[in-house]
């Protein structure tokens, strides 16, 4: 049985998994994110780095520019970010930058993970450490990285 706490991260985690499915619906990397505070979704966001040719459209980009938006400032204290895929460099610098407070991720990502795959950006000294849970849905999260890459070999094969 599920305690509560494990409920919301899977929970969380769904919405997550659903904005990965966006952007795999707009032949984007499926990534997806949710920024939550006292367990209240504030922003969402996905992968948008093609469609938008801006290398900074991350999905944890999206998310945190949407919570600021939402919460009027860009101090995220008590904020919680939902993504699917370990968070790589650029956007562990955000979370740091915006104080997030707990960062939750699903698959590892051993080319870019800062979250302790390459590196651990959080156990540097810097001004803020935010507590990370990975694994939340692993399999999931990774399964859909997994159908995307796959349907991309496919499209490229030359037809017979």
């Amino acid at each position: 049985m599920e305690n509560d706490s494990t409920s919301y991260f899977n929970s969380m985690m769904r919405l997550a998994i659903a904005q990965a499915h966006l952007a795999f619906l707009e032949k984007e990397v499926p990534i997806g994110a949710v920024i939550c505070r006292n367990s209240e979704v504030i922003a969402l966001g996905h992968n948008r780095r093609e469609g938008a040719r801006n290398a900074l459209l991350h999905a944890e980009i999206e998310a945190i520019y949407g919570a600021c938006r939402a919460l009027g400032g860009w101090r995220l204290e008590g904020c919680e970010l939902f993504v699917t895929l370990e968070p790589c460099p650029m956007c562990a610098g955000a979370i740091i930058n915006s104080r997030i407070a707990t960062v939750i991720f699903g698959a590892s990502d051993p080319k870019a993970g800062a979250c302790g795959s390459i590196l651990d950006i959080f156990g540097f000294p810097f001004n803020h450490k935010p507590v990370v849970v990975k694994g939340v849905l692993e399999d999931d999260c990774a399964r859909l990285l997994k159908d995307f890459f796959a349907s991309l070999r496919t499209s490229k094969r030359p037809s017979a």
